[in-house]
């Protein structure tokens, strides 16, 4: 089989996309320097601090910084935050008292949360055992969110709604920003003391706006993902009403501490820079997950989104039908990593995963799923989970990489 062939055919009908993909791009881009004009960033706010971190201009500046790019009153911008469950976590934790309700509002929230909640695994700690209740409202079987059952759901106990942007390991079509409108609505509309919080891990950048200019409460994700750009080294955000983010900080920190403490021995320089290159490295991975999209499906894979179908997180599902071929796909996307390309991945257990986990991610930040990776649970019908990539060259030479490995289903 050509593949290269297969490639270039593949290009040339994403040539539309790709042209989408770089109005998404020049607007983000002007957004985020015109962010960093009036936040005056200088090299003073690079340099490290120790110690409680009072007044840390660095920390002050970056923070301000996302709240502007991301259209809301205040934003936590953190390396102590360790991963965006961490981030999810301290949101629930800090917005939710014993005795309300968590309803999540897109079915079952993604897998390392369950233990965080406290659904089924029962965990120390978590806000089951803290006295907070949980409801779930299934999305419809089209994937879009059931406006009438999260109505039905939303009671006076009803704390915080929470929203998953994108797939997780699910076959549905990511949430638009659209739809997550329509979910505030009927919230606060039912209920306007419940909060609603936004898983946007993934989903940064994707789209020209962010969630919470669809009247979101909150938002949290991780800067190893689409804002770190790949540069930022750890941390996640979180980003909304000034209120919400208060009550976060306090979690983070403490009461009466709040986000007035923090400081950080190593240069702030990756994170700004990092966030400054986001909405060009996110415009990357989009075109090699259309790329993806359209390679796959031309060789008879089932691929979730199409091509040109709307994207609103950077995640690329591939459906392989065996555990032969998901397993080969791993091994091929580690094998074309610039970082540990010799490496062998296997399926194994994995902290706050029901199923074993197969991970492939060569990438210069561990575990950064900003740069290119692919990760599945090993659970039919053995789906791959495609994310990332600094540039499209790297998600092209992947892609044919992958179907050397696999074959064309239709051959």
């Amino acid at each position: 089989m050509d593949y290269e062939s297969l490639l270039a055919k593949a290009e040339q009908e994403c040539e539309p996309v790709f042209a989408r993909f770089a109005r998404i791009e020049r607007e983000n881009f002007a957004r985020v320097l015109q962010a960093f004009t009036e936040e005056n960033v200088g090299t003073q706010h690079f340099a490290p601090t120790t110690g409680y971190g009072y007044d840390d201009v660095g920390r002050q500046t970056l923070e301000r910084v996302f709240a502007r790019v991301f259209g809301c009153e205040s934003a936590l911008v953190r390396p102590h935050i360790v991963s965006g469950t961490h981030a999810l976590a301290l949101g629930l934790f800090g917005l939710l008292r014993p005795g309300q309700r968590l309803l999540a509002a897109a079915g079952r929230p993604y897998d390392t949360l369950e233990p965080v909640i406290g659904i089924e695994r029962k965990k120390d700690g978590s806000l089951a055992d803290w006295g907070v209740g949980y409801d779930e409202a299934a999305l419809l079987p089209n994937g879009e969110p059931d406006l009438a059952a999260i109505g039905e759901a939303v009671c006076k106990e009803t704390g915080v709604v929470l929203v998953q942007r994108s797939r997780g390991y699910a076959w549905r079509p990511a949430l638009s920003l659209e739809q997550i409108g329509a979910i505030c609505e009927t919230v606060h509309r039912k209920n306007p003391q419940a909060l609603v919080m936004v898983d946007n891990c993934y989903g940064e950048f994707t789209c020209t706006q962010e969630p919470t200019a669809y009247g979101v409460d909150l938002m949290v994700g991780s800067l190893i993902k689409n804002p770190g750009g790949g540069l930022a080294p750890t941390g996640a955000y979180v980003a909304g009403r000034e209120s919400c983010v208060a009550r976060v900080a306090e979690r983070l920190t403490a009461p009466g501490i709040g986000g007035e403490e923090g400081s950080y021995a190593a240069s702030y320089q990756p994170f700004f820079q990092g966030f400054y290159l986001a909405p060009h490295t996110v415009a990357q991975a989009l075109r090699g997950a259309a790329l993806a999209a359209c390679a796959f499906a031309r060789a008879g894979y089932t691929t979730h989104p199409a091509f040109d179908g709307p994207r609103s997180d950077i995640i690329q599902a591939v459906r392989l039908e065996t555990p032969e071929r998901l397993v080969a796909f791993c091994r091929a996307v580690q094998a074309a990593s610039p970082v540990d390309s010799f490496a062998l991945p296997e399926p194994s257990e994995m902290p706050g995963y029901q199923d074993q986990v197969i991970m492939a991610a060569g990438t210069f930040v561990s575990g950064a799923s900003i740069e290119l990776s692919a990760d599945a649970p090993m659970r039919e019908p053995y789906i791959a989970y495609w994310q990332g990539g600094l540039t499209y060259e790297h998600c092209r030479l992947t892609v044919k990489r992958i179907l050397e490995e696999i074959g064309c289903r239709t051959a």
